[in-house]
């Protein structure tokens, strides 16, 4: 799909599914940053999908990757508004397949609610994310710029209660820029059941954009395990 253009779709504008060996490039999705489930481009149940050299506007995920996504490059996209890019929701079901080799690189975000995500239910699950690559990424006035959310319950009604059973692994970020609307810049809040692993984060440098002079961002971890390695702002204490 080449140099396609998609405005206000009611809900996803594409839709990536059962699908091997797709290239979408120079795309254009506009949208609201209000309207609901507008995600840009959600790919699921797929192998071997790029994304290139593409600009989304949206009320929800740029771009978001369902279960069983697998082997998906995305770089050179600008997004905002919208939630970000995110991995996810995932474990909703029992029995899912997971994600896995991931590539976003290259990627700027202009105010948007969320930068580089992964979300999964706090339900059991034999569903896994691993080997992504977050690398070479900007983010501009993003409210929570890293996020690891194994608690992903929107709005806050009838969440599940358990421990979610997504096991997250080989998570690498490096050379992330940018500023964060929220002191929290960086937030692992991993499975109790299966606490995030192999996390890795190299040259990654986010400010805190709303406090007083000298107010510094922060990070918070939860369950997840990892290293950090060159020049890391926030500091991430590991648990």
């Amino acid at each position: 799909i080449d140099g396609l253009t998609s405005i206000n779709s009611q809900k996803f504008h594409i839709g990536v599914t059962g699908c091997q060996n797709v290239n979408l490039r120079d795309i254009t999705v506009a949208a609201l940053g209000t309207s609901p489930n507008t995600d840009g481009i959600h790919i699921e149940k797929s192998t071997f999908v790029s994304v290139l050299n593409s600009t989304i506007s949206t009320g929800d995920d740029c771009i978001s990757m369902g279960p069983g996504a697998r082997n998906v490059w995305i770089e050179r996209v600008a997004c905002g508004p919208g939630h970000g890019i995110s991995i996810g929701s995932l474990g909703w079901k029992f029995q899912e397949p997971g994600v896995q080799n991931v590539t976003v690189k290259r990627v700027h975000f202009t105010e948007t609610t969320n930068g580089l995500r992964i979300k999964t239910w706090a339900r059991r699950s034999l569903g896994f994310v691993r080997n992504v690559l977050f690398h070479h990424v900007v983010l501009d006035g993003v409210k929570n710029p890293i996020l690891i959310d194994q608690n992903y319950c929107p709005g806050r009604r009838n969440c599940p209660r358990q421990a979610s059973g997504i096991k997250v692994s080989d998570i690498r970020y490096k050379s992330i820029r940018g500023t964060s609307r929220s002191k929290v810049a960086v937030r692992f809040e991993c499975s109790k059941a299966n606490p995030c692993a192999g996390i890795t984060m190299h040259d990654v440098k986010l400010t805190y954009v709303g406090g007083g002079r000298g107010e510094e961002a922060t990070a918070t971890c939860a369950n997840a395990r990892g290293t950090s390695s060159g020049f890391v702002m926030p500091v991430v204490r590991y648990l």
